[in-house]
């Protein structure tokens, strides 16, 4: 890891590196950069790289604010493997001299520093899924792999095999930047795979999904083809989800381990227990920031598609090595948030999930005792009668629930007269509010003749 400017000056040199891509992403996620050569590596430092944050994205600015500043931050520094010269350095927004409310990265630093106040350090994991896809002649959205036609895809070899390049090059490059890829597959639907890396400081993990979803989509790109991370590309296949391992460390000691016997059998401590509980107390709410978009909410059900299984999960619960579950104990040592999608702003969602884990442990919530059932077989009737709750139809709902959480609204912090809570609540309405003023394909054939 590299701490310090100089150190980062000595390594930069010493890798070869002529040029910079000061980067940072705005409340969708979408990366934002500037080209700036080593040569002006002072100047970089010094001031960052000056941004027009309304021509950004959703950065909290209108244009007549001043610039936004990228100022780097040293550990960071990951080499382009494909690209000799170029290095990518994630940066923390500033306005004026001072950090800005508005910025993700910020916003989950300053989640990650109230922790390390209280002596805690969070770690997490991504799995990361995505679709190779590729547009027909008449401009239609298909699988890249023409032969990726299977009925139950998932783990085929021969489909993992045609796209054995693409991922051998991405796996070589993730394992030349030491993130210890371990595993890459075919996933559950037709064209979709997962690869995963060893999880890291919270922090580090979101700048590396970012710089993995960047890397994905030019790799693709070069081979002539799009990636996709977006939650449901195609209706009749599943869909693309993110799921979040996080595990709460006391220096080198994990807190989420059973110290003693487990009366409910997962083999997880009292304080995991309760971070589940806020977890699950928030669920409703964080799942605008977990599952951020429109289409999100075509991902989640309770039914299979044509292709592969569904992994979306509908309810608000929890249990042990059991995919049908919110949150999944895969292990006695961390939980894995399968509310989340591949729309989701890695540093927003963390703060989400973290937030709210910690509200669980601050006010002991219990979470009651795990659900051993396939909940996608239980009827409706029973859910009501267990009192499991339904996660959200739609992101209009989902915005709602968030806008009503005060946990939430504390933890996302204050911008500029508003929380920063509102002005992504008021951002998401108003996407949905775009999204359902147009009149669809199914709408015509339903209505057009009906009335």
């Amino acid at each position: 890891m590299t701490d310090s400017r100089e150190e980062l000056r000595k390594r930069a040199e010493a890798d070869g590196i002529e040029f910079f891509f000061a980067m940072f992403v705005d409340m969708h996620g979408k990366p934002c950069a500037k080209l700036v050569p080593a040569s002006s590596f002072d100047m970089l430092m010094d001031g960052g790289a000056g941004f027009a944050g309304f021509a950004a994205g959703p950065m909290g600015q209108n244009p007549s604010d001043p610039d936004l500043s990228a100022v780097p931050d040293p550990a960071s520094y990951t080499v382009v493997p494909w690209e000799p010269g170029l290095a990518v350095l994630q940066c923390d927004i500033h306005v004026d001299g001072e950090p800005w409310a508005y910025s993700p990265r910020v916003i989950l630093k300053r989640q990650l520093e109230k922790l390390s106040a209280r002596g805690i350090t969070a770690m997490a994991g991504f799995e990361a899924e995505y679709m190779l896809v590729d547009k027909d002649e008449n401009g239609k959205l298909v699988i890249a792999d023409p032969l990726d036609t299977a009925q139950s895809p998932c783990y085929d070899v021969k489909a993992l095999s045609r796209s054995l390049e693409f991922l051998k090059t991405t796996s070589r490059y993730m394992n030349q930047l030491g993130w210890e890829n371990y595993a890459n597959d075919h996933e559950d639907a037709n064209g979709q795979f997962e690869q995963n890396w060893k999880y890291a400081d919270a922090l580090t993990s979101a700048d590396r999904l970012i710089f993995f979803r960047y890397m994905v989509h030019v790799l693709a790109q070069r081979e002539g083809m799009f990636a996709t991370f977006m939650p449901k590309p195609f209706s009749n296949l599943t869909g693309n989800g993110l799921h979040i391992h996080t595990s709460l460390w006391e220096g080198d000691k994990p807190l989420f381990v059973a110290e003693g016997e487990d009366p409910r059998g997962l083999g997880i401590s009292e304080m995991a227990y309760n971070y589940i509980g806020g977890i699950l107390e928030h669920a409703r709410a964080a799942v605008a920031v977990t599952c951020p978009t429109v289409n999100s909410y075509k991902r989640m059900g309770v039914g299979a598609p044509t292709s592969g299984a569904t992994w979306a999960p509908a309810y608000v619960s929890y249990g042990g090595n059991n995919r049908t579950q919110m949150l999944r104990i895969p292990e006695g040592n961390r939980v894995e948030h399968r509310g989340t999608d591949g729309s989701a702003n890695p540093y927003l969602a963390l703060v989400a999930v973290l937030a709210s884990g910690m509200d669980g442990i601050d006010r002991k919530v219990d979470p009651g005792a795990p659900n051993t059932d396939n909940l996608y077989t239980l009827s409706q009737a029973e859910i009501a009668e267990r009192g499991i709750k339904s996660m959200p139809a739609t992101l209009a709902e989902a915005a709602g629930n968030l806008a009503q959480d005060d946990l939430l609204r504390e933890a996302f912090g204050v911008g500029r007269g508003e929380d920063y809570l509102d002005y992504f609540v008021k951002t998401k309405q108003e996407e949905f509010r775009a999204y359902h003023s147009q009149v669809s394909e199914w709408e015509i054939n339903k209505y057009l003749t009906l009335y």
